[in-house]
């Protein structure tokens, strides 16, 4: 259970991260936590994408920061809107720096510095539309656990 890994500390340091990054940025920030990942992982967080209605922000510019603990597979994934406009290698520098904290046990950590170097980079590309013209579309809580049936995996 990812709930064993991730304390409500560390949960509250993730959606904080979360919080503080769209303050920038008109782009979304999701984060789902489960256990296993059999196949491949970006097809998986594509999965959970879909599943969380993320493809339905108005400028497609949701990200997802997708983990399975005992797996040990990690993905970050944008959609349309994003990957249209920033560089090819656009994720790999957050992968890299998420992977790293990983390595070293200290997930919250490593979810909070990646979530933060997305925000930071997509400010450039999806501004923060001011008070009421940006609305937060998609919640800002970490989702746990299969999200999908069990023959979708």
């Amino acid at each position: 259970m990812p709930r064993d890994t991730i304390t409500e500390a560390d949960e509250a340091i993730i959606v904080e991260a979360i919080q503080e990054a769209e303050r920038n940025t008109s782009g979304e920030v999701r984060v789902h936590i489960e256990d296993t990942c059999e196949g491949e992982v970006l097809d998986r967080a594509t999965q959970v994408f879909a599943y969380l209605h993320m493809h339905q922000t108005k400028l497609r510019n949701g990200v997802l920061f997708y983990v399975a603990m005992k797996s040990h597979k990690f993905a970050v994934l944008g959609d349309a809107g994003i990957n249209a406009v920033v560089p090819k290698d656009f994720w790999v520098d957050i992968n890299k720096a998420v992977i790293a904290e990983f390595k070293e046990g200290r997930y919250a950590q490593g979810l909070k510095k990646g979530i933060l170097m997305a925000g930071e980079q997509l400010k450039n590309y999806f501004p923060y539309a001011g008070d009421h013209k940006d609305i937060n579309e998609l919640s800002d809580d970490i989702s746990f656990g299969s999200t999908l049936d069990e023959n979708q995996k």
